[in-house]
């Protein structure tokens, strides 16, 4: 390819931002006609939407019978620190962080919570050694990192007999990848992920280990109403039928529902996770051979199927960061990628979203773009 030609294809979706995420393929606001809007939340029929959501969303992702699952407010950073708020304080705690937001987290347990927590962290691209975290302890953690484009290979080095509980911010993960249920006693995920919902809605998953935490513990702190998971000391069972903490909006509720069952008409999460992995199989198949550009990620084993975050090589480039967002911008110029940026706390580079409602078509077609893009900028430096 030389300097200036211009790829023949161009994607049909030009959507590859890590969220909001793309909406499913053939999307139409006209799917959302059954929403019941002007009604109340506790009418029946908001209920029933909400109990079905929360049913569909068992059983396109595999959660045991006896896991709780709960629609709650402030998307998925309120759904882990809902999980914070309530259950650490009871043991030591160990909190891993490989990206951004894992920061956050470790942030929140030391600053905000002044938990005397072990803390583990790893850069941009890799993972903490999960064989050194004491399981004993309670652990919060990012299965997916979203800014970093690394995530957990599996749930191997969680003892099954671990006396801690596991806190996992699955947000990218969730609908994409198989989450080891046994292994995982809180799961939070925002649907605005993998499956294109609209945003400020959270997920919560319970285990029944972190239900006997909620009814045996008070933390030493006042909790916020939204936090607010038990009434005299035992479970508001009504938050995981349905009943939610604050009011829910029915659209992105029945937006969520078309999601879910567009995820069953595929085969469920089976399809879902092939994929996530083709979408991101086009991006490392493309880039396999190159000297210019390269994975964030060190590790294949370790290497996200959704958030694929890349990074920039070639020593000619004069200033990486400008030289990134110079890339990212002309891609969003000749509308092939939108979003497609490096988080800003993220080493500079580029974050092609691949989660399942991504077309590997146009994953294909815009990885030739990004040749163009950075061809075209290191010719204008």
């Amino acid at each position: 390819m030389t300097d200036h030609a211009i790829p023949a294809a161009r994607p049909e979706n030009p959507r590859f931002s890590s969220g909001p995420c793309a909406k499913i393929p053939h999307y139409s606001l006209d799917m959302l006609s059954d929403a019941p809007l002007g009604r109340s939340h506790r009418a029946a029929v908001g209920k029933s939407k909400l109990a079905e959501a929360i049913e569909l969303t068992r059983a396109v992702l595999g959660v045991p019978a006896d896991y709780r699952i709960g629609i709650v407010p402030g998307s998925d950073t309120g759904a882990v620190e809902m999980a914070m708020w309530t259950l650490l304080g009871a043991r030591p705690v160990e909190m891993l962080a490989w990206e951004s937001f894992g920061e956050g987290w470790v942030t929140d347990a030391v600053k905000q919570l002044k938990l005397d927590a072990t803390v583990r962290k790893a850069d941009y691209g890799k993972i903490v050694d999960l064989a050194e975290v004491d399981f004993d302890k309670d652990v919060v953690f990012t299965w997916n990192g979203t800014t970093s484009g690394v995530r957990v290979p599996n749930g191997d080095a969680i003892p099954a007999d671990r006396a801690g509980l596991t806190i996992c911010d699955a947000t990218s993960a969730a609908f994409a990848m198989d989450l080891p249920w046994d292994k995982l006693d809180v799961v939070t995920f925002s649907w605005q992920k993998v499956l294109g919902g609209e945003g400020a809605h959270g997920v919560l998953i319970l285990s029944p280990r972190a239900v006997e935490r909620l009814e045996t513990y008070t933390p030493a702190w006042p909790l916020p109403k939204i936090f607010r998971m038990t009434k005299g000391g035992k479970l508001i069972e009504g938050i995981f039928k349905g009943e939610t903490i604050n009011t829910p909006s029915m659209l992105a509720v029945e937006d969520y529902l078309v999601a879910l069952k567009w995820a069953q008409s595929l085969g469920g999460l089976t399809a879902l996770i092939a994929r996530a992995d083709a979408n991101a199989g086009a991006v490392r198949d493309f880039i396999a051979d190159k000297d210019w550009i390269a994975d964030l990620a060190e590790d294949p084993a370790t290497a996200s199927t959704t958030s694929v975050c890349l990074k920039f090589t070639d020593p000619a480039i004069k200033d990486g960061a400008a030289f990134a967002k110079a890339v990212a911008k002309r891609l969003e110029k000749e509308g092939v990628a939108l979003d497609a940026g490096a988080y800003r706390d993220a080493p500079a580079g580029l974050r092609i979203w691949c989660g399942s409602t991504v077309e590997t078509a146009d994953v294909a077609a815009l990885m030739p773009w990004v040749e163009w893009a950075y061809r075209a900028e290191l010719a204008a430096q």
